[in-house]
Order: C-alpha cells, then structure tokens, then sequence
C-alpha cells in the first residue's frame, strides 16, 4: 500500500489509512478511526477514535478532528483548528468525581464535501458545515452552515457566498450569483444557495 507515515507519527494499528495518504511528524491517528485516498494529515494534527475522513482531505498543522466528527471529500482543516465533541464540558461530574467516558455523550461536527475550515477556527458541536462551505479564520461556529456559506466572526454569521473555487460570489442581479473565477451561476432562494446545472 502507497502510505507515508512519518516514525514520529501515531497511528493506531486498528485505524484504517486510505491509498496515497501521508501522515507528518507528531500527528495522532486514534483507534478505528478511517482516513480515505490522498488525505494529508499535518504535523501535531489529532484524529479521535472513529473518526470518518472521505479521501483527498487535507488536515493542516495542529488541527484537532476530535471524535465522532465526520468530514467528507475533499475537506480543508486549517492550522490550530478544533472540532469540539461535548456540549456541556465538564471535567468533574456534580460531585467533584472525574469524569470518563461513560459520563458524557459525544456530539459530533459533520462537514459536507468541499467545505474549508480556516486556520485557529473552533467548531462547536453538534453543528453541520456545508458542502464547499468557507468558515473564516478564527470563527467560532455555534450554528449549521448552509452550502456556499461564507461565515466569519464569533459568534460565526454568513456574511457572503463562495462557489466551488472558494472565491466570494458576486451578485449579478437580485437572487443571482456569480464566480468572478470560473464564470459559474448560483441562484439563492430562502437563504440557500443553489449551484446551477
């Protein structure tokens, strides 16, 4: 198998590594987690135990993937980025007793296929990111995310539309949108955005 994983790296021998993949130095791939094809995972970047990555997706330096998240193909994880799992975190139970695992219920971020996550951003779970979604860096995402979202800020909010290029749209007439890049038409409707055929 065409696998790069660097000495330094952790890598669970129950984790499953999809072809063309390489993991960098100081990365920590958990139990029963699976990564697809051409996947980068960079250095110091965590991935929880069963965590679900689609192929081509790229975890940049530091990135935090803690468990059950889900990210589909082609996703970008920026530098330093966290995907948070509990809701309510606590590290003592009511009575002061240190909780486990058992205590508490993991949630999950899921982002759809295409969607970038910038560097130092925190996603809040449980909260989906859309397909080809672009979260700002330095966002802190607390709500879903639809398709085509630009969403910046703390808390994050849309403040625009990328297409799949990941260029801000421009609105050529009322409901109608356009990529400066490739000339691509989207049409929004009730606060989505939809890619023309």
């Amino acid at each position: 198998m065409n696998v790069r994983i660097q000495p330094t790296a952790q890598v669970d021998e129950t984790a499953t590594i999809g072809e063309g993949t390489t993991v960098w130095d100081l990365a920590q791939i958990r139990e029963d987690a699976r990564l697809g094809g051409g996947c980068i995972v960079g250095r110091g970047a965590y991935v929880g135990p069963g965590v679900r990555i689609g192929d081509n997706v790229k975890l940049q330096n530091y990135a935090l993937v803690y468990e059950p998240a889900v990210l589909a193909d082609g996703v970008f994880v920026g530098p330093a980025a966290v995907f948070t799992n509990d809701y309510f975190p606590r590290s003592v139970d009511t009575e002061g007793k240190l909780k486990r695992g058992g205590d508490w219920e993991a949630v999950a971020v899921t982002v759809a296929e295409g969607a970038s996550i910038g560097a130092r951003s925190v996603c809040v779970a449980p909260v989906h990111i859309g397909r080809w979604a672009l979260v700002a860096a330095g966002a802190v995402v607390t709500k879903d995310v639809p398709d085509f979202a630009l969403v910046a800020g703390v808390p994050a909010r849309r403040i625009g539309w990328v297409g799949r290029a990941g260029v801000r749209l421009v609105e050529r007439e009322p409901g109608t949108w356009e990529c400066p890049r490739t000339g691509g038409l989207y049409d929004e409707k009730d606060g989505e955005l939809i890619e023309r055929a």
